[in-house]
C-alpha cells in the first residue's frame, strides 16, 4: 500500500514538472461547442419549431392606385388593417417608404461606393405621405414621424395586446425611377415603356419577440423583412396596357377582350405554352383590348402574403401555361416580354421554365401557395416577389433558366419561409441558390448545367485574405464578396451536409420539416439550426460554426501511409479551422476498391488520426473525398498513390 503511495506521488511530481516545462497542448473542443445560444422559450422551442405560445402580427392591405405613363407617377390610396398579436400594447407602428431611398441625400444613396455598383439607384425620387389617419379605439391621429426610409405612426390611444386592431390609411404618390436599384424601374422597348413596380406603397416593419421592431434602413443590397396578410389592390393604367402582377387578376373580364380571354382560359388547362399576344399582335387594341379608349383598372387578390409586385406596358407579348402542383392542384404560369426577345431561344421559353421550377419545388420541398407565378422580362437583372419575378430582358438560353428558377425559387425562401432578408441574406439567398441545384439537374433531363456544387472552383475566394463570413450583413459585405457570403458559401454548405455529412433521406426530412414548421411565420438562424439537428439526429454546432460564422477553411491532408504486415496505417490531418468527417477511397493493386467515412469527432481530441485498412492486400492509393464535395483549400495532400 505504501510502495501504491509512492509511486502516485512520484506521478504526480513528474506531472507537475511537465506542467512547468511545457504549454499544455489544448484539445479541439471549443470547435464543437454551442455556436450561439441556442436555448428554447415558450416562443421558439429548443426542436426548432415554433413554441407553444409563438405570435406574429399581420398586415392586410387594401390599395388602388393609378399609373401615369405621360409624368411616369404613381399615385395611390391605401388603407392596411394591422393585427397586434404580441403580448404587449403598442403606442406606434413603423411603416417602410422604401421609394425615400431614391433621394440625393438618402441614407443609401450616401453610403453606396462612388463607383458604379448594382445598387447605384435615381436621386431625383422619393414618396409623398398626406391624409394620414391611424385609429385603434379612440380617436383618429395624424401624427407621424417620417425617417429616411422609415415611418413612425402614432395612435392616439395603443392599439391593444393579443389581438388588437388598428386601421392606418393615407395617400401616396412617387416619381417611378429610371434605374431603381435593380429592383424596379423602365425599360424602354420599341412599342413602349416596360413598367417593373416594387416597393411601391408603404410597407409595415415585422414587430417580433427577438428585436421588437425591425427598423434597418432600405440601403442597398439588404431586400425585405415583412409581415403576412392578405393583399386587395387595383392598378388604373391606360387602356392599351397590360398588367400583371402578384396573385389573381379577379376582373379578367373587364380588361381582357373575349379573345384574350379565350385564350387565358385556355392556357390555364394546357401543359404547353399559348399566346394569350402573340408578338404580331402588340399594339394591337382592337383585337387585344375590350375598350379603345380611356383607362382600365386591373383589380387582384393575394392570400396570405407578405407582398405583392406588379407591372404594366403596352408593349407586352403574353403568354401562359398550367403549373400541376401536388394534391390535384393547379396555378398558372405567365410571362409578359417586349417582342425584341420573343424567340424560342429567348423568352419564348420563359413559361416552360417557370412552370418546370414551380413544379419542382412544389413537388421535392412544399406545394406552391399561390395560384400564378408571372416572370417579367424588365430592366431588373433579377428580383423576386410573392408569385410575380423580375428578370433581365436581354437574358436567353441557360443564363434565363437560371435566373427564372432562382427567382421562382425565391417563393420558398423568404415568401413561404419569412425569413429576415434585410439581416440575414444566406438564409433566402443560399438556400435558395442550393434548391437550384438540383432544379437544374432535374430540368429536362439535364440540359443546362450547374457549377455550384463545384466548390473547388471558389477555393481561390476561400483563401482571400478580404473574404467575410456568411454571418456578414448584406449592407456591410463588400460588394465583390455578397455572392459568396449570402449565396455561394451557404449553398456549397447545404451541399456539403446533404451529399457529404449526412444523407439525402436525413438532410430532406430535416430540410422539409425546417420549411414546413416555419411556412409563414418569421425563422431566425437557431431556429434553422436547431430544426436541423433535432430532425436529422445529429450534433451539428461544429458544422455551423465553422461554416456560418467566421471566415476558416477546410484543410484535410494525408499525412502518412505505413504498410504493416497485414494491414496498412493512413495517417488523416486536419490543418484548417473546420473540422469535416474524412469520406476517402482505398484503391488496391487488384483493382478492387472501397469507401470509408470516419466521423467528425476524430478531430475532438487532437489534428491527427491513424486509421487501420483491415487488409493483406497492397494498397494502391487513397484518396479523400472523391466526389469532390469540398472546398479543400489546399489538395496537394488529399491524395496518396503508392511508389
Amino acid at each position: 500500500m505504501r510502495l501504491q503511495k509512492l509511486k502516485l506521488l512520484s506521478f504526480f511530481i513528474l506531472i507537475s514538472s511537465w506542467s512547468f516545462a511545457q504549454e499544455v497542448e489544448p484539445n479541439n473542443q471549443s470547435a464543437f461547442d454551442d455556436v450561439t445560444y441556442r436555448r428554447g422559450n415558450v416562443y421558439r422551442t429548443a426542436s426548432g419549431v415554433p413554441g407553444p405560445e409563438y405570435w406574429q402580427n399581420s398586415a392586410s392591405y387594401a390599395i388602388e392606385a393609378e399609373l401615369d405613363d405621360k409624368q411616369n407617377t404613381l399615385k395611390g390610396k391605401l388603407t392596411l388593417t394591422y393585427q397586434n398579436n404580441s403580448p404587449q400594447d403598442l403606442d406606434f407602428i413603423w411603416m417602410y417608404v422604401e421609394q425615400n431611398r431614391f433621394t440625393e441625400d438618402s441614407r443609401g444613396t450616401l453610403t453606396s461606393p462612388a463607383n458604379y455598383n448594382r445598387y447605384d439607384g435615381d436621386t431625383d425620387g422619393g414618396m409623398t405621405i398626406t391624409n394620414l389617419s391611424a385609429k385603434t379605439t379612440g380617436d383618429a391621429s395624424s401624427k407621424h414621424l417620417i425617417s429616411d426610409t422609415r415611418m413612425q405612426v402614432f395612435f392616439t390611444e395603443p392599439l391593444k395586446a393579443k389581438g388588437g386592431k388598428a386601421t392606418v390609411s393615407m395617400d401616396f404618390e412617387f416619381k417611378i425611377p429610371v434605374e431603381g436599384m435593380d429592383r424596379m424601374g423602365q425599360l424602354e422597348t420599341k412599342n413602349g415603356i416596360i413598367y417593373s413596380m416594387a416597393q411601391w406603397y408603404p410597407r409595415v416593419a415585422v414587430f417580433d419577440d427577438v428585436v421588437g421592431w425591425n427598423t434597418e434602413p432600405y440601403l442597398g443590397a439588404g431586400e425585405f423583412y415583412l409581415e403576412y396578410g392578405d393583399f386587395d389592390y387595383k392598378i388604373t393604367v391606360p387602356y392599351n396596357h397590360i398588367v400583371v402582377g402578384s396573385g389573381e387578376l379577379v376582373n379578367a373580364k373587364e380588361v381582357l377582350s373575349k379573345k384574350v380571354l379565350k385564350r387565358y382560359e385556355k392556357a390555364a388547362k394546357s401543359n404547353k405554352t399559348v399566346y394569350l399576344i402573340k408578338p404580331d399582335e402588340v399594339g394591337n387594341t382592337e383585337i387585344t383590348r375590350p375598350t379603345q379608349s380611356g383607362k382600365l383598372t386591373w383589380h387582384f387578390k393575394m392570400k396570405n402574403s407578405r407582398d405583392v409586385a406588379f407591372a404594366s406596358s403596352k408593349a407586352f407579348v403574353w403568354d401562359a401555361a398550367r403549373i400541376n402542383l401536388p394534391n390535384n392542384e393547379t396555378a398558372i404560369a405567365q410571362s409578359a416580354y417586349p417582342v425584341e426577345v420573343s424567340s424560342d431561344v429567348a423568352w419564348g421559353r420563359s413559361t416552360e421554365y417557370t412552370k418546370a421550377s414551380i413544379e419542382h419545388y412544389s413537388e421535392k420541398w412544399f406545394p406552391y401557395p399561390y395560384t400564378s407565378a408571372v416572370n417579367v422580362a424588365s430592366n431588373v437583372g433579377g428580383m423576386e416577389y410573392p408569385g410575380l419575378s423580375f428578370c433581365g430582358s436581354k437574358s436567353f438560353g441557360a443564363d434565363l433558366w437560371d435566373v427564372t428558377d432562382h427567382e421562382f425559387g425565391h417563393n420558398w425562401f423568404p415568401m413561404i419561409v419569412g425569413s429576415n432578408e434585410r439581416r440575414y441574406a444566406w438564409m433566402d439567398e443560399g438556400f435558395n441558390t442550393f434548391i437550384n441545384y438540383y432544379s437544374t439537374l432535374a430540368f429536362n433531363d439535364g440540359e443546362y448545367e450547374s457549377d455550384v456544387a463545384k466548390s473547388l472552383n471558389r477555393v481561390q475566394w476561400f483563401k482571400w485574405r478580404n473574404r467575410e463570413g456568411i454571418d456578414t450583413y448584406p449592407d456591410v459585405a463588400k460588394s465583390m464578396n455578397l455572392a459568396f457570403t449570402a449565396y455561394y458559401k451557404p449553398a456549397t454548405g447545404l451541399i456539403l451536409l446533404r451529399e457529404y455529412i449526412l444523407d439525402h433521406e436525413r438532410f430532406d426530412n430535416a430540410f422539409r420539416a425546417y420549411i414546413k414548421a416555419w411556412a409563414y411565420k418569421h425563422p431566425q438562424p437557431t431556429d434553422f439550426y436547431n430544426c436541423m439537428e433535432n430532425v436529422a439526429g445529429e450534433n451539428l454546432n461544429w458544422f455551423w460554426r465553422g461554416w456560418f460564422t467566421g471566415t476558416g477553411n477546410i484543410d484535410l491532408g494525408i499525412k502518412k501511409v505505413a504498410p504493416k504486415e497485414g494491414y496498412t496505417v493512413v495517417t488523416f490531418e486536419n490543418k484548417g479551422a473546420v473540422p469535416m468527417p474524412v469520406v476517402f477511397k482505398v484503391g488496391f493493386e487488384d483493382g478492387t476498391s472501397m469507401t470509408k467515412k470516419l466521423p467528425v469527432e476524430i478531430w475532438q481530441r487532437q489534428d491527427t488520426w491513424n486509421y487501420n485498412i483491415d487488409s493483406p492486400k497492397k494498397v494502391k492509393y487513397i484518396d479523400i473525398d472523391p466526389e469532390r464535395y469540398m472546398p479543400d483549400v489546399d489538395m496537394t495532400d488529399n491524395s496518396w498513390i503508392a511508389e
